[in-house]
């Protein structure tokens, strides 16, 4: 008994790496994606938390929510590249994961567009101000960084599935 646990111990693992995710690597991008969910609804609605103390919405609540959007970028795409065998990738996830870091910078810019002299208050009433065309802006971001992470998804080939189906 003693020599076959001395023996499993010994022996070193053959699983191949590719075949199985990462459960750490998985774990570790769910959960900085739950924290930038998290931080993105303290930006979004601080009510929610009882931390509203103004009227509109400002410089810190945009900076605070796109915080939480480049955690919610960065694990997702941590999670997602588990998923991709010896990180070989095709192309379409290379678009894919140039697109959630374009997303982002949409985003970003669309957010703190006022911040940067962009937006619609001329810079002596620089208070900045989250308004609807800069709201388009960041959920027209968000929409590019949905299509990114929807071609960094592994999807099978047809013809792999038929023939593993056939070969049962």
């Amino acid at each position: 008994m003693k020599n076959s646990k001395k023996e499993k111990l010994l022996s070193p693992d053959t699983t191949p790496e590719a075949a199985v995710p990462s459960r750490f690597r998985v774990r570790l991008g769910l959960s900085v994606t739950l924290l930038g969910f998290i931080v993105f609804l303290v930006g979004a609605r601080p009510g929610l938390f009882f931390l509203d103390r103004s009227p509109v919405v400002g410089f810190v609540q945009i900076a605070v929510f796109l915080v939480g959007l480049a955690l919610i970028c960065v694990g997702g795409y941590i999670s997602l590249m588990v998923f991709w065998q010896n990180g070989q990738r095709t192309i379409a996830a290379d678009i894919g994961q140039r697109l959630v870091a374009t997303g982002y910078v949409i985003a970003v810019f669309s957010g703190m567009a006022d911040v940067f002299g962009l937006g619609t208050r001329p810079p002596p009433d620089y208070v900045p101000y989250f308004g609807p065309l800069q709201a388009i802006g960041v959920e027209i971001g968000q929409a590019i960084i949905v299509v990114g992470f929807l071609l960094l998804v592994p999807f099978l080939k047809r013809e792999k599935t038929e023939e593993k189906v056939a070969a049962r």
